[in-house]
């Protein structure tokens, strides 16, 4: 493999999808779906699968090392900020909880499990079952239902991007802090999910407004070739904010200001991202719905195409050609898995009602009143 896979495999397993996600955030009292909120989460959840199939094909080719780069800069802080946007009404009601536990929790026990046992067959392991230690890509649904957790806090806090900046900053100098609940992760990307805590209707209108749209374009585009320029100056790891800046071999000081612009250029892109978002109805707004079946599953069929050495058997996926096949068959298995089919029949594990496990309100409430 090259040094690219060999280098970002370990990380790739505690985010990836990088690690965003990502995945379906439901509003907790959301009964009609805003288009731009569905067509984003449609369009990174695609960045996703990009990020996680370009290690395999990226052995040789500057150009897939730099669209694997330039994804990862900014792919999982726009689920990140999404994910905040959709949360701020979370106060903490039962139903609010009822649905972070069979929404978020529950998919997070089920895949964490799905996921060890794969790991386990594909390797010879004998990694241990662990909700506390997410392995692969279920980093992100960890880190969601902490954030979640926590979003009443930022609604009393004065100022808390401000706030959650500096706890992302001492996390960046913390070293040795990963281990239980992906913490590193958990805390570097937090600015992002308060941003979009705290972010309105109107910012985001503004964000689609023609000059805006015009000024992104341009600044994707030149950020994309500025990457080309520097892909093998940046180590990798830098991006996946899995570690400390001490554990990444660079000096307190010069670190966190690496850390600091890496932050405002990601928050840049994540803003060029979402300006270019279409706001209307397109053929894919459906799917938005769906990605979190998409997050769960994609990562299935990559590893075990891993596993059983696919990737490394068919030597022409090397190639450009290759290249370019691999891309857009991950693209068009991510559109499927996202189909309101597969949601339907992921609804058990995604989306359960589970009333059986949860006491009625009244009498919670009755009991609540005797009390």
């Amino acid at each position: 493999m090259s040094s690219i896979t060999q280098q970002g495999s370990t990380d790739a397993v505690h985010i990836s999808v990088e690690p965003a996600t990502v995945p379906e955030v439901r509003t907790p009292a959301a009964s009609r779906r805003d288009p731009y909120f569905d067509n984003a989460k449609y369009l990174a959840i695609l960045l996703v699968a990009l990020g996680h199939i370009l290690p395999v094909v990226v052995e040789g080719s500057r150009a897939t090392r730099t669209l694997y780069m330039f994804v990862y800069f900014f792919h999982m802080p726009v689920f990140v900020l999404v994910s905040g946007y959709l949360s701020r009404s979370y106060t903490g009601r039962p139903d609010q909880l009822k649905r972070l536990l069979t929404g978020v929790a529950l998919p997070y026990v089920v895949f964490e499990v799905v996921y060890t046992l794969l790991i386990q067959y594909g390797t010879g392991s004998d990694r241990p079952i662990s909700l506390l230690h997410p392995s692969y890509l279920m980093w992100f649904l960890l880190a969601l239902f902490l954030w979640r957790v926590t979003a009443p806090f930022w609604s009393v806090v004065r100022w808390p991007v401000a706030v959650s900046i500096a706890i992302a900053a001492l996390a960046t100098v913390t070293p040795g802090l990963g281990g239980a609940l992906d913490l590193p992760r958990v805390l570097q990307f937090l600015p992002f999910f308060v941003i979009g805590l705290r972010m309105r209707p109107e910012q985001f209108r503004a964000l689609r407004r023609r000059p805006v749209r015009v000024a992104s374009a341009v600044f994707l585009a030149a950020s994309l070739v500025v990457t080309y320029k520097v892909t093998h100056s940046i180590p990798l790891n830098w991006l996946y904010r899995s570690r400390s800046v001490q554990d990444l071999n660079a000096e307190l000081v010069p670190g966190l200001m690496w850390a600091g612009l890496l932050f405002v250029f990601t928050l840049l892109l994540t803003a060029a991202f979402l300006s270019l978002v279409p706001g209307s109805h397109r053929w894919f707004t459906v799917l938005g719905a769906g990605t979190i079946c998409g997050y769960l599953l994609h990562g299935i069929l990559i590893r075990t195409g891993q596993y059983a050495g696919v990737f490394e058997e068919l030597e022409w996926l090397n190639t450009p050609a290759g290249r370019v096949v691999t891309t857009l068959a991950m693209v068009a298995v991510m559109t499927l898995l996202c189909t309101p089919p597969v949601r339907k029949l992921m609804k058990p594990v995604t989306e359960p009602e589970l009333a059986w496990a949860f006491r009625r309100a009244e009498k919670a409430g009755a009991e609540r009143g005797r009390r």
